[in-house]
């Protein structure tokens, strides 16, 4: 993200937190990636007048919007704006085999903007997209085809339980918490390929943009590597005897 497109990003948060202090109401923005979340963050004490709920559809979306607003401040409730679509193959049995790409790029053939776009979470080769609510229509009406399957889209009756199905556990042995050396070994890079990462800016914990590779990771904390997945750290679970800590991450399953 470059410092235009940043700039105007929090003008339009800055912009969203007023109008809901002003006129008592809810505000929401559109789905934000993992970069424009860490920038809200660098002005949340700024923005600290309002209360803010953020969420994506599931506990492991990583697309979320932010809600401005609550009923404690406000009197009453509203629910985000987010439907959850589900992309079935007619003929599972003939259907190709769907992957993320193959669902976003069929979504984007219909010309929708990325930010009207949440999450494609994907089970069994069905695809559950989230979405603005005000796109729902528009999407299951014209989507009908993903790579050369076709699909159906529909409102999906319930949300599968992504996070207990796709965290897989991974047991790893680390020099010490650092975050580059934990990086190094759940992706298999060298540390000065997991050190490269930190200089593109492509490192998120707990949402925030890390530029610190030599910050040491806590037990809860979750991380997202842009290009590579998302995990997160379980903590240390004991020390060997060349003084190596032995590990658990949560591997989340894309």
């Amino acid at each position: 993200m470059n410092m235009e497109t940043e700039e105007l990003l929090k003008k339009r948060l800055r912009e969203l937190a007023r109008k809901c202090y002003q006129n008592n109401q809810y505000t929401f923005t559109s789905f934000l990636c993992l970069a424009d979340l860490s920038c809200f963050y660098e002005i949340e004490k700024e923005l600290s007048y309002v209360p803010y709920t953020i969420w994506g559809g599931s506990e492991v979306c990583e697309r979320v919007m932010i809600r401005f607003g609550s009923e404690e401040e406000l009197g009453y409730k509203e629910a985000f704006p987010i439907a959850c679509i589900e992309l079935k193959p007619l003929a599972a049995k003939f259907a190709d085999v769907l992957s993320h790409r193959d669902f976003l790029g069929a979504l984007m053939n219909l010309g929708i903007e990325r930010s009207m776009l949440g999450d494609i979470l994907i089970t069994d080769n069905v695809g559950y997209l989230f979405c603005i609510e005000s796109m729902a229509n528009f999407i299951m009406e014209n989507l009908v085809k993903v790579k050369h399957t076709s699909v159906r889209s529909s409102r999906a009756k319930e949300v599968p339980a992504f996070e207990d199905k796709d965290k897989q556990e991974m047991k790893i042995q680390i020099a010490s918490e650092r975050i580059d050396g934990v990086l190094a070994k759940v992706y298999k890079l060298t540390r000065s390929e997991a050190a490269e990462l930190f200089r593109q800016k492509r490192i998120f914990v707990n949402g925030r943009l890390c530029e610190n590779n030599s910050q040491m990771l806590k037990s809860g904390d979750v991380v997202s590597a842009r290009g590579y997945g998302k995990f997160a750290y379980a903590g240390q679970q004991s020390i060997s005897k060349k003084g190596k800590v032995n590990a658990v991450i949560l591997y989340y399953g894309r």
